[in-house]
C-alpha cells in the first residue's frame, strides 16, 4: 500500500512538471565564481578582481568592491580572482587569489577594505564564511578547517578533516554546524565551536563532490560520479542518477525542494526531497551552472562560468504543488 501511494504521488508530481524560463537576468563584469544573498542585495564575486553589488529591487548594479591587483610570475600586474564572498551584519568577507598559490582574505566594512589574512600566513584558503561578527571559518585546499578570530588575530583551532582535497562547505542556519565535502565523495560534519568531527558516515557519492547544500537539517551534494546524494533530515538517504556530471546543487529554506545541474544543456532540475520525484526543469543557462542559492521558497538565483546571474520565479509552482506542505 505504501509503495502504491508513493507511485501515485510520483505520477501526480510529474503531471505538474513544466519548463521554466528565467524571470530576469543581471550581467556582471567578469565570470561569476560565487555569490551571496543579503536581504535585497546580491554580492557577486568574479574573476576580474571585484565583488559586484546588485540591488534586487531595481535589478541593477549599485556598487562594487575592488581588490588590489597582484603580480604574476612574469611580473605583470593582473586582477586577482575572487574565490568566495560572504556577508554578515553589513560586513563582507572576501577570499582572493595571490602569488605562489596562496590566498588573501579581506574584510570590507563601511567603505573600508582591511586585510585579514595575507600571503605571509602561507595559506591556500579556498572558502571563508562568517560565524559571527568577529569569527570566521576558513576551508583550505588541504582540507583543514581553521577558525579565526579578529579579537586576537589568532586561529582558535585548525582541524584536518581528511586526506582528500577540500571541495566545498556550508554552515547551518544557527552557525553551530559545518558540513564539508571532499574529492573522496564523503561529507564530514564538524562542530563549529570546538572543531570536533561529529560524523563521517555520509558516503553516497563515489567520487569528487563539487558542491554541497544544507538547509533545515537536510544535506544534498553534487557529484562527479553523476549522482545527487540526498541525506534527508528524516528518512533514508538516497541518490538521484544523472546523465551528466552534477556540478551544483541547492536547497529551499525549508529543505523540501532540491535542485541540481542536470545535463549537457545546462538545465536545472527541481525535485521533491521527500520522494525524489523530478519536478520542473529550469532552462536558460548558456554555461554550466556552478552556484545555486534560493532567495526564498518561491525563487532562486543561479550562475555559472559566464557573466550572467539568473533569477527563477517559482511562485506558480509553489501555489499548486504538494511539496509546499
Amino acid at each position: 500500500m505504501k509503495r502504491l501511494c508513493l507511485l501515485l504521488l510520483f505520477s501526480a508530481l510529474t503531471l505538474f512538471s513544466r519548463e521554466i524560463k528565467p524571470a530576469f537576468v543581471m550581467h556582471t563584469r567578469g565570470l561569476v565564481s560565487d555569490f551571496v544573498i543579503d536581504g535585497l542585495k546580491l554580492y557577486v564575486a568574479n574573476d576580474e578582481g571585484s565583488v559586484e553589488i546588485f540591488d534586487l529591487r531595481v535589478r541593477k548594479k549599485t556598487g562594487e568592491i575592488f581588490i588590489p591587483p597582484i603580480q604574476n610570475d612574469p611580473g605583470v600586474w593582473i586582477s586577482p580572482k575572487i574565490l568566495s564572498v560572504d556577508r554578515h551584519n553589513g560586513k563582507t568577507l572576501i577570499v582572493s587569489t595571490a602569488p605562489q598559490g596562496y590566498r588573501r582574505v579581506w574584510l570590507h566594512e563601511s567603505g573600508k577594505l582591511t586585510p585579514v589574512i595575507t600571503t605571509q600566513k602561507r595559506l591556500a584558503i579556498k572558502e571563508a564564511r562568517f560565524i559571527d561578527d568577529k569569527n570566521f571559518i576558513f576551508g583550505t585546499l588541504g582540507h583543514d578547517m581553521i577558525r579565526y578570530t579578529l579579537d586576537d588575530d589568532y586561529s582558535l583551532y585548525r582541524q584536518h578533516l581528511e586526506e582528500s582535497a577540500f571541495s566545498d562547505m556550508v554552515l547551518s542556519e544557527d552557525k553551530k554546524l559545518l558540513a564539508s565535502a571532499s574529492e573522496s565523495g564523503r561529507v564530514t560534519l564538524m562542530d563549529l565551536k570546538t572543531g570536533k568531527i561529529l560524523d563521517k558516515s555520509r558516503e553516497k557519492n563515489l567520487d569528487n563532490i563539487y558542491k554541497i547544500a544544507m538547509q533545515n537539517g537536510t544535506i544534498i551534494t553534487a557529484g562527479q560520479d553523476r549522482r545527487v546524494a540526498v541525506y534527508p533530515k528524516q528518512g533514508t538517504p538516497y541518490t538521484i542518477k544523472s546523465d551528466f556530471l552534477v556540478y551544483s546543487v541547492g536547497l529551499s529554506p525549508s529543505g523540501k525542494l532540491g535542485i541540481y545541474s542536470a545535463n549537457e544543456n545546462n538545465d536545472l532540475q527541481l525535485f521533491d526531497i521527500r520522494t525524489g520525484a523530478k519536478l520542473h526543469l529550469l532552462k536558460g543557462h548558456k554555461a554550466v551552472p556552478t552556484t545555486i542559492k534560493f532567495f526564498n521558497e518561491d525563487g532562486l538565483f543561479s550562475a555559472g562560468d559566464e557573466n550572467t546571474i539568473y533569477y527563477w520565479y517559482l511562485k506558480e509552482y509553489n501555489t499548486t504543488h504538494p511539496a509546499k506542505n
